[in-house]
This record gives structure tokens, sequence and C-alpha cells, in this order.
């Protein structure tokens, strides 16, 4: 996952200097059209919205569960009756077509109903044994809103990804201040004035539970600094280490959601129409700007060769576009752009070759399908997360040698086995070193509330 504190160069947020306050502007990365203009959020401005977060906490705390509930269900029914508007702004910052922010809000929808739904039950106050020794005392466990949570979002998933840690947290009773990436800011600052019209329109109330802060990397170091309570991080794992750094002086706990380089495993015996339509739509939807998006896939040697003839059939049908009926849009970070042509470059040079596409598949800002075989173990395009609509293929002996070769890579975030036989799909997603795996599915983990969702490794920390 791209991150917002790895600096601005490379981003079509453009920073206006000079001016009294600093600003930057939203850039379509379709068009180059400019969206607007926002300002640089620094130390005051966001020690100023922590501090109202604070007294704002308490008062949201104070509501209990039902209240906290009807509130949230009212946000959900404004998110669910204007997503139209909201699906335009996603299409207009990260050139996604409509059709797949709306299905990223939907999933947004449903996360944060059951968040509003199932607080009270996960959290709720709970006897517990007291043990042998301790049987003449009764022993309670409940769990404390932590007070403030400061959000760091990314630009890939703007909704979807920063309401998985908003909707979770405003549920369990604390006050957010919201830092998006400065590609999306503006759906951030769409959702962050959508709950508070809910708030004072619905409700009559005027307390800031959820604040947003805007600029660039600076802003998203300072809410790291600032003392709030915990942190809650999506990007890439070097910036999760600036974030881990800025948030140490004041021992602040990070959540840290980062990049991967997710397998998907076909076995010999698998349905390989559902997995080549996996692998088409795990690897190549948003553009293959997915941290659980697939990157590499491990095929049985047995069904290699008609598993790439239904591949490319799938991805035959694919074209990048900012029209209505483009497959899916442009690479939303300019600089992605030169990571993909880097990755073919290396991969090609190693003894690797295109069986879709090539190099002249980039054509900023769009990239056609990618897909690479006889890929050297020890290329780029195998151990570096490549964040486009790029995915290795490599036959194997077993399911038990794809197993291995998946885990061989620093990342662990999501995975996903292809085979028609219960007990060995189950054992290959036990033996994955993966915060999540899909068997005979893709990504389906996402989609389910009641599931956490993380990695480990260089994938990150914590679980959301």
């Amino acid at each position: 996952c791209s991150s917002d504190l790895a600096g601005h160069a490379t981003s079509p947020a453009t920073p206006v200097w000079g001016a009294a306050r600093d600003t930057f502007e939203s850039v379509s990365p379709a068009t180059g059209e400019v969206l607007a203009t926002f300002a640089v959020d620094g130390e005051r401005e966001v020690a100023a919205a922590v501090r109202r977060a604070r007294e704002a906490a308490s008062w949201w705390a104070g509501l209990g569960f039902e209240d906290r509930k009807l509130r949230l269900l009212a946000w959900k029914s404004h998110l669910t009756r204007y997503m139209g508007r909201l699906a335009r702004q996603v299409h207009d910052e990260t050139g996604k077509p409509l059709d797949d922010a709306t299905l990223e809000i939907i999933n947004t929808i449903l996360h944060l109903d059951w968040a509003a739904r199932h607080a009270r039950s996960v959290l709720k106050p709970h006897r517990v044994p007291s043990g042998l020794l301790m049987y003449n005392h009764s022993a309670m466990l409940e769990y404390q809103p932590l007070g403030v949570v400061g959000v760091i979002g990314p630009w890939n998933y703007p909704v979807f990804t920063p309401m998985g840690s908003i909707g979770y947290a405003l549920a369990a009773g604390n006050a957010v201040v919201f830092k998006p990436s400065e590609l999306t800011t503006g759906t951030g600052q769409w959702l962050v004035q959508s709950f508070g019209e809910v708030l004072s329109e619905v409700f009559g109330d005027t307390q800031p539970v959820l604040q947003l802060v805007t600029g660039l990397g600076i802003t998203g170091a300072e809410l790291a600094r600032s003392g709030v309570d915990k942190i809650a991080f999506t990007g890439s794992a070097a910036t999760a280490r600036k974030v881990l750094a800025a948030a140490a002086d004041t021992l602040t706990p990070v959540l840290a959601e980062c990049g991967g380089k997710d397998a998907l495993l076909v076995d010999a015996d698998a349905d390989l129409d559902a997995a080549a339509d996996a692998v088409a739509w795990g690897a190549m939807s948003n553009a293959g700007q997915t941290c659980v998006g697939v990157e590499r896939v491990y095929v049985a040697e047995a069904v290699y060769h008609p598993f790439m003839e239904k591949l490319n059939e799938q991805l035959g049908k694919l074209r990048p576009g900012e029209d209505d009926g483009a497959s899916y849009g442009p690479m939303t970070l300019p600089g992605q752009v030169d990571v993909v042509e880097r990755h073919l470059a290396d991969a090609v040079a190693g003894g690797g070759r295109a069986a879709t596409g090539g190099l002249d598949s980039v054509r900023a800002p769009y990239v056609d399908p990618v897909v690479l075989v006889d890929v050297p173990a020890d290329s780029a395009a195998m151990r570096e997360e490549t964040f486009g609509p790029v995915v290795t293929v490599t036959p194997v002996p077993s399911l038990a040698d794809a197993v291995r070769l998946a885990n061989a890579s620093p990342y662990a975030l999501g995975s996903a086995v292809f085979t028609k036989r219960r007990r060995a799909g189950l054992q290959a997603a036990r033996a994955l070193r993966a915060g999540m795996t899909s068997v005979n599915s893709v990504i389906a983990f996402a989609v389910v509330p009641a599931l956490p969702f993380g990695g480990s490794r260089e994938s990150g920390f914590g679980r959301i």
C-alpha cells in the first residue's frame, strides 16, 4: 500500500507554498484537473483537533452502546442515501470506475452496520472464572474506550479502509481524528462532514466526535506524535516505521496495516474457471492497487497450461480507462507507474517473459493487464509489492510446494487457495503465513464484518 508519509514528490497532490498558510491541490489522476485546494495542518492545528476530541470522547463514551448505535445507524442510512455522490467523489479523486467505488461504499456500509449492532455484545462486561484459589471472589472483565484514536488513511480505498478503523473506533466509544491521504482528501472531508450533519440535524449533537485534519506527510507525522491514545495506520511498511518512530515519544500504540504480496494457490483438482476469474479480478481490479490483491499465483503443473489459457481469456476482456465501459481506472499515484515499469524490466532481464502484455502495456497513467511467467524467485516482481495490474504465474509440483513458495515472501497479509478437497484447502490455509486466507474465493474475508483484518511481518501488525 502506498502511504501519505512517504513524501509527496511523486504525488498528484501539489503543494502550494508561500501563502499565509501552506495549501495543496487535489488533482484528478485521469485528467490532471485540479479538484480542490486544502490547507496543510501543522502541529498547532493537529493539537487543537486532539484537544477538542478529548472533550468529545468523554461525552461520546457516556452515551453508551445503544445511543451510539442509533447515531451510527443513522450515519449508515445517510451513506446509503447519498452513495452516488460519494462514489462520484471517489471516482474523481482515484480514477476508479463508479461501479468499483460503489462496491467499496456498500462494503463500508455493511461493516458500519455490523459495528453499530454488535459493539455491545462484543465489548459488554462479563463474568470470568475466579479459579480454585479465589473461589470466594467474583471476577469481571470489561472494555473501556481508549479515548481518542488517530486514523491515517490510504488513497486506494479511501472510504472502505479508513472506515474499517473509524466505524469500529466510534462504536467502541472513542472519538476519532482522521487524516486522509493527500490524494483523496475530498473523500475524507465528505465522510467527516456527513457524520457531523447526521449528529447535528438528526440528534442535535454538536460535539466534534469525528474530526478531519488535512495535509501532506508532515500532518500525519504530527498526528502520530500528538499523544492520541492509539494510531490506526494504513500504508507502506517503510512509512509504518516512520509512524512508529513518531509515536514512540508518547508511547502511543499503533495498528499498522501495510502492503502485501498476496499469493493465490491453484491445486490440480481446482475449478480452473473459478480460479482464473478470481485471479483476473483479484489482480486487476482497482488497477491492481489493492493491499490484498493477487500478485503471485502458484499453479499445479498438471493444470498449468489450461489455467493459463483461461486466465488469458479473462484478461482479454479487460481494458483500463476513464469512461464508463472501462474495467479499471488509471494508476492513482503517478510514481507507482515507475515501480510497475521497473518490475517488468527486472523480470524480463532475469529471464522472465510476459504471457500477457509487457513493457508496452505501460501507457501512463494507465497500465494494461500483464501476466509474467518464468520469473526468477529473487526478482523485484516476486519479492516487492508491485501495486499495479501485474501478476506472476509459476507452475509447482504440488500444493505443498505452492505453500512453501508463498511463505517465502517477507509479506504476510492475505492469500487464497483453490481446491475441491476441503481438508486440503483448510490444511493449506492454516500452513500459509498470512493474516487471512480465502478458500475457493478471493478477498472474501474483507467483506465479512465479523472477521478481523490484518497481517504480520512486513504487512504490519494488529487487527482491525
